[in-house]
């Protein structure tokens, strides 16, 4: 586990989080394909959001169970939350410092959510 720091694209908003990045997935949702996410999962305590909080805003869809939330300037989804899960998502491609295509992301099924 290594702490991280991330940004939306603008720097609007700014975070830091603590990730294991041997363990990422790409998800074949609508929202997750369009956007090219590669999701990391960590526990909502191991994430700190430094600046930014006015510039987010949320999209919800399909069964609306996860706030995906982006910069308002724009237009970055640098995480996503639920009140559902322990967890929360974190956009890798926000992250400072990853060598993106050094990753090997597991596919999930994300179509029921």
């Amino acid at each position: 586990m290594e702490t991280y720091t991330g940004h939306c694209h603008c720097g609007a908003v700014e975070f830091t989080a603590k990730a294991d990045l041997e363990h990422t997935s790409v998800c074949n949702c609508s929202h997750c394909q369009m956007k090219g996410l590669i999701m990391a999962f960590i526990p909502k305590e191991d994430f700190t959001l430094i600046k930014g909080k006015d510039n987010l805003t949320i999209y919800h869809f399909n069964k609306k169970a996860i706030d995906h939330k982006f910069c308002k300037v724009c237009g970055v989804e640098p995480f996503s939350t639920s009140e559902n899960w322990p967890k929360m998502m974190i956009n890798v491609r926000c992250l400072d410092g990853v060598d993106i295509d050094s990753l090997t992301p597991e596919k999930v099924n994300g179509k029921d959510y």
